[in-house]
């Protein structure tokens, strides 16, 4: 059991979501950083997709009442155990009675902390996470809340030879990918020099950002005059131009649906490394060519 003694700003329980959903008008959800999770529970030898506690810019306190490995990933925050300096990426024993804690991060949004076996709340329509747009899954972590574990998937290598001293640190999670675009379907949708104006200027994360979408400043994008459009599904990292031209990027909880065009979408490694941004933080847009590109191609993309 993990005990939570603080939540810090906010801390969800997320897992990667509930696909397969949006014929019943609810999204995907799950972690605003995967590829964090996802390398978590590598670490700790559990599917790559177990829940685990997701700690915006810090100030979590949890205490485990039993035996328990566990790891951090993500946005580096400070932290410690039992009082001792750990570093994000190192696998820890945690004993009974120890505290964590986690500071506030010198820079990204979002720490996981996640143990073996999984953090074992009760599964809605399949998923443990908590979705901020259609309040569904687990509430939002409160103080004096416990969180069930998980028995292991199986043996754990990771676990039993990896365990590392506390204090041994580990620098290469965060990382930077490049914030990278594959172009959209809806080009008659958009002045010529709109996809131009995306990769040429810089953005600022505004205030009003959360887990559905970044919303930006900076220079509007220019869209054809075409009157209103209609509804049509959205995707993780879509793109979408409102009326003011100021671009909006959604997110892990974003709505199924949504009535303006998309001009891209932004690749799943970019759209982790959105996930991290803070509000003030700048951006910029840069072409995928990793493969044909949709504009060219006519392919949707695959996320």
């Amino acid at each position: 059991m993990i005990e939570v003694l603080a939540p810090g700003p906010a801390a969800f329980v997320e897992d990667l979501g509930r696909p397969g959903c949006a014929g019943l008008g609810v999204g995907r959800s799950g972690a605003a950083d995967r590829g964090a999770l996802v390398r978590a529970n590598l670490l700790l030898g559990n599917p790559p997709g177990a829940a685990a506690v997701e700690a915006t810019l810090g100030g979590l306190r949890v205490r485990f009442t039993a035996d328990h490995v566990v790891v951090l990933t993500g946005a580096p925050a400070p932290a410690t155990l039992a009082g001792v300096p750990v570093g994000v990426g190192a696998v820890l024993r945690a004993r009974p009675g120890e505290v964590l804690e986690l500071g506030i991060p010198p820079h990204g949004l979002r720490t996981y902390l996640a143990v073996r076996g999984g953090v074992d709340v009760p599964a809605v329509l399949g998923s443990r996470s908590w979705d901020v747009l259609a309040e569904l899954g687990p509430a939002t972590l409160r103080g004096g809340e416990v969180l069930p574990v998980g028995e292991p998937a199986g043996p754990g290598p990771v676990a039993e030879r990896l365990v590392r001293a506390p204090g041994e640190t580990w620098t290469g999670d965060l990382g930077t990918p490049a914030v990278e675009v594959v172009g959209g379907l809806r080009d008659d949708w958009f002045a010529d020099v709109a996809w131009e104006t995306l990769l040429r200027e810089s953005y600022r994360v505004t205030p009003d950002s959360n887990r559905v979408a970044l919303r930006l400043a900076g220079a509007a994008v220019p869209r054809a005059e075409r009157g209103e459009y209609s509804s049509e599904g959205l995707v993780r990292g879509a793109v979408q131009v409102p009326p003011s031209g100021k671009p909006v990027v959604f997110l892990s909880d974003h709505p199924v649906t949504g009535g303006y065009p998309v001009i891209g979408v932004v690749t799943p490694a970019g759209c982790d490394a959105l996930a991290q941004l803070r509000p003030g933080d700048d951006l910029r847009f840069g072409r995928f060519d990793g493969a044909p590109h949709a504009r060219v191609s006519g392919a949707r993309p695959a996320w």
